[in-house]
């Protein structure tokens, strides 16, 4: 995975924003691609699935992803494109499970109010760092911890343990080492 994505603000979210909300609560059951991307942002945009490109972001305010950590709604980002999120700070079941999807979270206090949609953004999510090309202001955030590193870069959580333990079974519960 690279550490730097340009990409524009495919959209702006305010604070405690409940990503369910992104594709209808529901549809909230629903894991079919096709079926997610027919609902994706249409309570908001009816033209989103159209105008969002491969490589968009999606900004933040503060406790995104607010509610009970549903994965379909950013199933249905991923499956346009959207590469990462840029958020003032996340809800704890949210930050956990899309990490563990191997989706890069990038915590940045102020780019809620510093970003418009459609903003082209470069964003290091390693350095936790966000450049906008039209204000030409750098936001610096807090960078991840190592392990969220890893959990990123091997594409998500059970990626990585596929890879510390050679594809075989990983360990039955959590905190327990192999002893090969």
């Amino acid at each position: 995975m690279k550490d730097v994505f340009r990409g524009r603000a495919a959209w702006v979210f305010g604070d405690d924003f409940d990503v369910d909300l992104i594709i209808g609560v529901e549809n909230i059951k629903y894991y079919d691609p096709d079926k997610l991307r027919s609902v994706c942002m249409k309570a908001f945009d009816e033209s989103f699935v159209d105008e969002v490109r491969p490589g968009d972001l999606v900004v933040g305010g503060r406790n995104f992803g607010y509610g009970h950590p549903h994965y379909p709604a950013m199933i249905s980002l991923r499956n346009l494109g959207v590469v990462a999120v840029v958020a003032e700070s996340y809800a704890p079941g949210f930050w956990r499970g899309e990490l563990y999807q191997g989706m890069p979270l990038v915590t940045v206090p102020g780019i809620g109010s510093a970003v418009e949609r459609w903003d082209e953004l470069e964003v290091d999510w390693k350095a936790a760092t966000v450049h906008n090309a039209r204000t030409g202001e750098t936001l610096v955030g807090t960078p991840p911890s190592a392990h969220a590193i890893e959990v990123i870069e091997a594409g998500g959580g059970l990626n990585l343990l596929r890879a510390q333990y050679g594809g075989g079974r990983a360990p039955a519960a959590a905190g327990v080492r192999s002893t090969r």
